[in-house]
């Protein structure tokens, strides 16, 4: 018996095996490698969880790794060089986190002040639009004419409405509360309008078999299947609210972000103008994942069936 296989015999009672090309396996690699084992099967199912962990820390990671590399290039002055501007013009991060250090406390005070014109309107006019979705789904053919022209208010130009609301409310928050709430009251109609009348036929006639009122249906039918749509206009609604708050300070305002960032264009005082609008598009995140939370907490399943 040669030296090469007495050697690959002791190999094998110790558990392991030698293959050509002096690649080894241990035991249970051995047994993973047999088609159909249970072994096997588990190593597979590992492979595939560990697969699956690795894409989801990669989308996890790549959206903070383009928004480092974002800021990098910026931070360096590539845009300087790309659209020929100076300092003055487009500050670094590093003014504008500076800024924001030095102004920590009117920053406060005056997004405090947005967020609270930016809140009253989208929970004023996500109501109204509510309300006007809800009466149009119990008389659909005149509804759809009342939502057709509420809808054509959303075509209004912020510029143009925002004086008309000051002249109509005055210089206080009014104003600005009701500026949003005109620009977001037909995205929550128009979405719950759809969401209310795209019930299917049978489901109607089920109620109408089962002898239930106009406001049974609503109430247990029309309105559950109608709450991501619901949401969706409350998301439509939060993103475009800031818009609607910001651009009417610009008119007549004493306070708020969109008061301070006009001042401070005015002043060619850049770092703390972009201030302005870093913390008016946190606040706008902050809320719109404040809805986003709210909606898997009401409607989980419908979560499911998205990620389905």
């Amino acid at each position: 018996m040669s030296e090469g296989v007495v050697v690959n015999r002791k190999r094998d009672e110790n558990g392991t095996a030698a293959l050509p090309g002096s690649a080894s396996l241990s035991g249970s690699a051995v047994a993973a490698s047999v088609p159909g084992s249970e072994v096997q099967g588990q190593a597979e199912q590992g492979q595939l969880v560990g697969t699956a962990r690795k894409k989801w820390l990669i989308l996890r990671l790549l959206p903070w790794l383009a928004g480092i590399c974002f800021l990098a290039l910026w931070q360096f002055r590539l845009f300087h060089q790309l659209f020929s501007l100076e300092s003055y013009q487009l500050p670094v991060p590093s003014a504008i986190a500076a800024s924001i250090r030095d102004n920590a406390e009117m920053l406060f005070r005056y997004a405090l002040y947005s967020g609270t014109e930016m809140l009253g309107g989208f929970l004023l006019g996500s109501l109204l639009g509510a309300v006007a979705a809800a009466g149009a789904s119990f008389f659909p053919t005149s509804g759809k004419a009342g939502i057709a022209v509420m809808s054509a208010l959303n075509a209004v130009p912020i510029v143009a409405l925002a004086p008309i609301m000051n002249n109509w409310f005055g210089d206080g928050i009014w104003s600005r509360i009701a500026v949003v709430a005109v620009i977001t009251m037909a995205a929550m109609a128009v979405s719950l309008f759809k969401g209310l009348t795209s019930i299917q036929p049978q489901y109607g006639e089920l109620l109408d078999g089962l002898a239930a009122s106009r406001m049974q249906a609503f109430l247990k039918l029309r309105l559950p299947h109608a709450m991501p749509s619901l949401f969706a206009g409350l998301k439509i609604n939060m993103s475009t609210s800031i818009i609607g708050a910001i651009v009417g300070e610009f008119f007549i305002a004493s306070q708020g972000l969109g008061y301070l960032l006009s001042d401070q264009i005015r002043l060619a005082n850049m770092p703390l103008a972009w201030s302005c609008i870093v913390i008016a598009a946190a606040l706008g995140i902050v809320l719109y994942e404040a809805v986003v939370l709210a909606e898997k907490r009401i409607i989980p399943w419908n979560r499911v069936r998205t990620n389905a």
